[in-house]
C-alpha cells in the first residue's frame, strides 16, 4: 500500500513563492520545475501538476509580484481623499514601493519585463498597468493615468538600469506636469492605447 497523501491546501502558493525565491537569487535563466521543486520542498511531480509548463509559474510568479503596488494604491487613504495633491502623493508612494528590498523591486521587473520574450506573459503584464489605471480611476481620466503609469514605470527602470536612487522630489515634478500639462491634440480619444493603422 502506498503512503497516504499529505493534505496539503497550501502547495499550490508555496511552490509560487518559491519560484519568486529561484528567480530573485537566480535570475529567470534559473527558473525550472526542478529548482523550484527543491526550494519549495516537495517531488517534482507537484510543480508540474499545478503547472503544467515554465510558462503558467511564469504567469503566477508575476502576478503575484504584481500585487505589491497596485494595493498600496488601493490601500493608501491620501490617493482616496481628492483634495490631496495628486503628483505629491503618487511620487510618494512610489518611494515607499521602491524603498524597500532592492532585490524585489528587481525582480517584480524583471519578471515584467520577461513578457518581451514570453508572449504568455504580456496579458499579465497587462493588468499591473490597467490595475493601477482603476486605482487612479476616480482622480483622474484614463489616458493621464496611462501616461503617470508609464513615467512611474520609466523612473523606476531608469533608477534600478544606473545603479542610482529613487528621487522623490524629481517624481513629484514630473508627475505633476502631466496632471497640469493639458492635451496638445484632443480631438482623438485618448483613453485606450493607439491601434497600428492596416492602411497602405
Amino acid at each position: 500500500m502506498g503512503r497516504p497523501r499529505r493534505h496539503d491546501p497550501d502547495r499550490r502558493e508555496r511552490i509560487v513563492d518559491a519560484a519568486l525565491r529561484v528567480a530573485g537569487r537566480s535570475g529567470i535563466a534559473g527558473l525550472s520545475h526542478r529548482t523550484v521543486a527543491a526550494e519549495a520542498d516537495v517531488p517534482l511531480g507537484s510543480t508540474t501538476y499545478h503547472f503544467a509548463s515554465l510558462d503558467e509559474l511564469l504567469v503566477a510568479a508575476l502576478r503575484k509580484a504584481n500585487e505589491g503596488f497596485g494595493r498600496l494604491l488601493r490601500e493608501s487613504p491620501a490617493l482616496a481623499a481628492r483634495d490631496t495633491d495628486l503628483g505629491a502623493v503618487l511620487a510618494r508612494l512610489l518611494g515607499e514601493w521602491t524603498g524597500g528590498e532592492r532585490a524585489r523591486v528587481e525582480l517584480e521587473y524583471e519578471l515584467y519585463l520577461a513578457a518581451l520574450r514570453r508572449p504568455a506573459l504580456r496579458p499579465v503584464a497587462a493588468e499591473w498597468t490597467e490595475s493601477v489605471v482603476a486605482a487612479l480611476a476616480h482622480r483622474t481620466d484614463p489616458a493621464t493615468a496611462r501616461a503617470l503609469v508609464a513615467l512611474m514605470d520609466g523612473i523606476c527602470l531608469q533608477a534600478l538600469l544606473t545603479g542610482g536612487s529613487y528621487d522623490e522630489e524629481y517624481a513629484r515634478v514630473m508627475l505633476t506636469r502631466i496632471l497640469n500639462e493639458p492635451p496638445n491634440s484632443p480631438a482623438r480619444d485618448l483613453s485606450e492605447p493607439p491601434t497600428r493603422s492596416t492602411d497602405t
